[in-house]
């Protein structure tokens, strides 16, 4: 009998291996934030008709990574300093909320499956499995995160992780931050087996902080740039 992942990948449709392709281009570097997709050259890349191209594209612009701009087309999303805080203010207040929600301690089977979650991720991190990685943290903060038994706020938590994506993935290649990361979720598990939500809310909030900051930093040292540039 084949089994629930031969299954699952038998049904993954052109457009979907087309938008995870690009999904990895970013978390690898390969793309850039505000970087153009051009249609040409994913019809040559990809040799699929024009309707899964664009299928992907959609998908992508759905979920946030991608912008599409008329006459221009599609770009990986790009984020202003100004708009970056004010997501990053929203994905805090959404955060924090879902975690005070959470009924503490948690189930000896949640925590054992968040936990295993865990592990998966931190073999990624040892093999520096980039796209294993950014799936794993997805799995390990939304598993959390369902157990504020809120499937609106949930929804939110999701939205905002999509929206944020060229910025969370800036830490993926440093060593130090994807250790830093896994400590933290290692933290968190420890809180869901205590009751002090205050302390589980405050920690996913300052695991926010890392990406968010790094991005930022690269956004002033580009301005700075420029400023420092003579006029031509």
């Amino acid at each position: 009998m084949m089994d629930e992942a031969a299954s699952q990948q038998q049904k993954r449709t052109p457009d979907e291996d087309i938008a995870e392709a690009v999904e990895s281009d970013i978390i690898f570097g390969r793309l850039k934030p505000g970087e153009r997709l051009r249609e040409e050259a994913l019809l040559e890349r990809f040799g699929h008709t024009r309707h899964f191209i664009r299928l992907a594209l959609t998908r992508l612009e759905k979920k946030g990574i991608l912008v599409h701009t008329r006459n221009v087309g599609a770009a990986v999303r790009a984020f202003t300093i100004p708009e970056v805080e004010e997501v990053y203010d929203v994905r805090e207040m959404i955060q924090r909320q879902a975690a005070l929600r959470i009924a503490l301690p948690a189930e000896a089977d949640d925590i054992a499956r968040i936990a295993a979650i865990q592990r998966d991720y931190a073999a990624c991190v040892k093999a520096g499995d980039l796209r294993g990685i950014h799936a794993c943290n997805d799995r390990f903060h939304l598993a959390i995160f369902a157990l504020c038994k809120n499937s609106h706020l949930l929804a939110l938590v999701k939205q905002y992780m999509d929206l944020t994506y060229v910025i969370r993935t800036v830490t993926f290649s440093d060593p130090k931050a994807l250790e830093a990361s896994r400590k933290q979720h290692e933290l968190m598990i420890e809180q869901l087996r205590g009751r002090d939500n205050w302390a589980l809310a405050e920690l996913c909030v300052q695991h926010l902080r890392p990406n968010k900051d790094k991005y930022l930093g690269r956004l002033r040292e580009t301005e700075a740039a420029r400023a420092r540039k003579p006029a031509e």
